[in-house]
């Protein structure tokens, strides 16, 4: 066959993909689900995003030419629908990225609704293979990136693009695209993180310390509790503004502003950012538990180093946990996130 018919045949074989819409959606919703959260730092913006990508290729699906592949496609597309969706808007912080010193857990508990906060995203709706580029840290780190670096970093050092595809994707030039790839990652270097400082699967000591993690949390025993944090543990807890370094800190934040007692807070284990979380309950006048918030939690060896703690209980939902759990409910002990 000569080339002119292996180009005709590629190009009919793109077509065909792209005409079943169906099969298109479930091939690819997962990993551009994890790419439009990069952006935009929401797993309820990114699922619009995609949402609106998809409807975008079916309206110019006529116009494909098969120059490229059909996943490179829908990536220009996803990436310059966030793009778009993130004009004039503020980035997406964590607590800790809002410029402000640690707090004192004796301090008033200070909420703002009016800021965006980062979000979560969980595991079961991402590609697994790229869990190590939505750790927590590595997105809120990408939030402090412009818009278009931000794009940039993702699609050159996360997708493994060249610069000229970036270029073509953003209508920019090569030269560009790499000036803004060495900023990017200037800034990313000012935090220390890329996507490759993350831990592997757990470890037998980090399942066991969930495990009792877990335990603890039920019993509201907080010397336990702050016993697994490293030294310079850092709690936060949008959309609280307040952040809380060191187990002395936590320890106080946990028994003097924490409401749950005693056998009032049971935890059900999932997974967030390819990270360990749990959803945290409390129990309520009538015996049984509500949604509290919803942790996600950084181990370093078999210690914690960092705990998000997510009040929003519509999280709940999205990572698929129970809307409330019987009075008798007792949690189990945690198990291993390794993913086989």
């Amino acid at each position: 066959m000569d080339s002119t018919a292996s180009t005709a045949v590629d190009v009919e074989a793109k077509q065909a993909e792209l005409a079943d819409f169906d099969g298109l959606t479930e091939r690819y919703q997962r990993e551009l689900l994890a790419h439009c959260y990069r952006m935009s730092g929401s797993v309820h913006e990114a699922e619009d995003l995609v949402q609106e990508t998809f409807l975008r290729a079916w309206k110019a699906s006529a116009a494909f030419q098969g120059r490229s592949s059909v996943r490179t496609w829908l990536y220009r597309i996803a990436t310059n629908v966030c793009l778009t969706n993130l004009e004039g808007r503020p980035r997406r912080p964590l607590p800790t990225g809002l410029g402000t010193s640690d707090s004192l857990a004796g301090d008033a508990l200070e909420e703002n609704h009016e800021i965006a906060w980062l979000e979560p995203i969980p595991d079961a709706a991402v590609v697994v293979a790229e869990r190590d580029s939505i750790r927590l840290a590595f997105v809120a780190a990408l939030q402090h990136l412009p818009a278009r670096q931000r794009a940039v970093l993702i699609l050159r050092d996360v997708l493994r693009w060249s610069a000229a595809e970036v270029a073509e994707a953003l209508d920019t030039t090569p030269a560009a695209v790499n000036s803004a790839l060495q900023r990017a990652h200037a800034q990313m270097a000012e935090r220390g993180l890329t996507e490759d400082t993350v831990e592997p699967d757990l470890s037998a000591a980090q399942a066991s310390l969930l495990e009792r993690y877990v335990d603890a949390f039920w019993r509201k025993d907080v010397d336990t509790i702050v016993s697994m944090l490293t030294a310079e543990a850092v709690w936060e807890m949008p959309p609280f503004v307040g952040w809380y370094l060191g187990r002395e800190q936590i320890a106080q934040l946990i028994g003097g502003q924490c409401p749950g007692g005693s056998y009032d807070m049971p935890m059900i284990q999932t997974v967030a950012n390819g990270q360990p979380a749990f959803g945290l309950y409390m129990r309520t006048p009538d015996g049984s538990f509500l949604p509290f918030h919803l942790q996600v939690l950084e181990l370093v060896g078999d210690q914690v180093r960092h705990v998000g703690a997510f009040f929003d209980v519509s999280l709940f939902e999205t990572f698929g946990l129970p809307a409330h759990l019987p009075a008798d409910f007792v949690p189990t002990p945690a198990v291993s996130t390794s993913t086989p």
